[in-house]
């Protein structure tokens, strides 16, 4: 049987990100092709932390810097290695690419990381995003590792075209593979039968926290128009300091981590998420227009996920719209109505899995029976794989010796 490894940053967690759900689709992808999985990783589980065996998926825990496991993957012998993040390629690209030198390398991006993290410092210090700031040392190590794989999924459209037409990188290695999203199957409560706002996202996940740091400076003028509401916040891994936004008498309710998104999202009326900065698609975006319910948004948060100008909700970079819109979506049912339609589509016409599977499979297909044509037409890859990446294969080896010493 053909065999997959997946070397994993860390665990999929479903329930407390879309980085989580994400992995699960890919392991779906790739387990219709009959491929036998195994998901390594050097993080510890935690108790979120998805029983793989659930879906036959074999795993290991693995060391950084451990010549074992070369031992682990020339055994292994997989037709093709997914890298969870750049960060798991640079660690291990190196020893997959001498010890299985035909192994299809993939990276799955989850996002732009460079890209996220200029738009930070851009917000933090209070400047307009500068694409000249995108040149930074996380954006050299991740497009490095994108030149090094025979292919990288990217997962935001937009993000697509930034590497094609800013960073000149190869279209032939890059291949748009969002998160896939559908309809809710079940009985979708109608806009009488819900109330209050809500709001969710990871909240060790800065663009999260800054998030919510926001709704508490705009919520105080939305409950002044609408004094019987509530704000009900829910995310994973709740710290303290976000602990002590809570406050009852003014409705704004941090409630921790959901039991399950249909409990949630069939139960309130409108999701407000001024995201600040940002990239790759917003899983609790996605997650409302499933169970329709409405949101108002950041041109950041609805990034990627557009289809001309209609939208689930509103989008909007203004503090006062953003009040208006979350409002009028509140108390109009037929603007919520609309807006729960325009969902649908997107969903129809943007994240079926039914568009890419096809697709993707051929692709895959294409540059394992090309494998050779294909990585000469990326001369930079090979550039980058046979001498940028020898500095970290030695310190990787510096370093285990130095730990055997130990």
């Amino acid at each position: 049987m053909k065999k997959l490894l997946i070397i994993g940053s860390v665990w999929p967690e479903p329930t407390s990100t879309a980085a989580g759900k994400r992995m699960l689709q890919l392991i779906s992808l790739f387990q219709k092709q009959n491929f036998e999985i195994t998901f390594c990783s050097t993080a510890s589980k935690s108790e979120h932390s998805f029983d793989l065996n659930l879906l036959s998926v074999s795993s290991k825990n693995i060391l950084l810097n451990d010549s074992g496991f070369d031992d682990f993957v020339k055994n292994l012998q997989p037709k093709i290695v997914i890298f969870d993040r750049f960060m798991a390629e640079e660690q291990f690209g190196w020893r997959v690419s001498e010890n299985c030198p035909e192994a299809i390398k993939i990276l799955d991006t989850e996002d732009l990381h460079f890209l996220r993290k200029q738009r930070e410092i851009s917000f933090k210090n209070k400047q307009e995003n500068n694409p000249q700031n995108e040149i930074s040392e996380v954006f050299i190590r991740e497009v490095s590792s994108i030149l090094r794989c025979d292919l990288s999924l990217i997962i935001s459209d937009f993000e697509q075209q930034l590497l094609i037409e800013n960073y000149k990188i190869n279209s032939k290695i890059l291949y748009y593979l969002p998160m896939f999203s559908e309809k809710f199957e079940g009985e979708i409560s109608e806009f009488q039968e819900r109330k209050n706002f809500l709001h969710i996202g990871n909240f060790l996940h800065e663009p999260n926290w800054q998030t919510v740091l926001i709704l508490k400076k705009l919520w105080k003028n939305i409950k002044q128009k609408l004094p019987e509401s509530e704000l009900h916040i829910y995310g994973s891994y709740v710290t303290e300091k976000a602990k002590q936004l809570h406050n009852e008498k003014e409705g704004f309710i941090i409630k921790g981590r959901a039991n399950s998104a249909e409990e949630i999202f069939l139960n309130y009326k409108v999701l407000i998420a001024p995201i600040p900065f940002g990239a790759g698609i917003k899983g609790k975006l996605l997650e409302s227009m499933e169970f329709g319910l409405p949101n108002v948004t950041t041109i950041i948060g609805a990034e990627g996920m557009q289809i001309n100008e209609d939208w689930n909700g509103f989008i909007t970079n203004s503090d006062e719209e953003f009040i208006e819109k979350a409002i009028l979506l509140y108390t109009n049912s037929e603007v919520w109505g609309n807006s729960q339609n325009f969902g649908f589509e997107i969903l129809k016409q943007k994240f079926n899995r039914d568009l890419f599977e096809n697709d993707f499979n051929e692709k895959v297909k294409y540059i394992y029976e090309n494998l050779n044509d294909h990585r000469n037409q990326n001369f930079l890859g090979q550039i980058l794989q046979k001498n940028a990446l020898q500095s970290t294969k030695f310190m990787s080896k510096w370093i285990e010796e130095k730990n055997k010493k130990k």
